[in-house]
């Protein structure tokens, strides 16, 4: 009981700080751009994307780490951005479908499976998703 204990701290130690390692700088760098015109003028470009959702256009760099790295990059772009509870939820819908598909879809396709086509119907997917919550949002209003 006691090794099995020993493990499950040290094993949670090294994970948390792993993602210690993520998630702080990153955050911290798109707080302190919230600060600026920067991040304002980025989202911007991406807005006429993400309004087809309903989201800011600065969620578009959630979606890009969530797709490229992995969810705890994209959590810790998303606390700053000061979302509705619905777009938190919505963002994690769509990321918890389409994520980490570089090495995913590596994966995907060292097993013989068409890592491509299956990571565009992920994407597809997610963006389906996505626009249908946004949809029941407008429609519940």
């Amino acid at each position: 009981m006691a090794t099995r204990l020993k493990t499950g701290l040290s094993d949670g130690w090294r994970t948390s700080l792993k993602l210690t390692k993520w998630v702080v700088p990153i955050y911290l760098v798109v707080d302190l751009l919230k600060q600026t015109p920067v991040l304002d003028r980025m989202g911007a470009v991406f807005a006429p994307l993400m309004t087809t959702f309903g989201l800011p256009g600065e969620t578009a760099f959630a979606f890009v780490a969530a797709f490229t790295l992995n969810l705890y990059a994209a959590i810790a772009i998303l606390v700053p951005l000061e979302l509705t509870s619905w777009q938190i939820t919505q963002c994690g819908l769509m990321m918890g479908i389409a994520h980490n598909l570089l090495v995913e879809g590596g994966v995907l396709s060292s097993t013989g499976a068409r890592g491509g086509l299956l990571t565009l119907c992920r994407l597809l997917l997610a963006a389906c998703c996505g626009w249908l919550m946004y949809l029941v949002r407008v429609l519940s209003a």
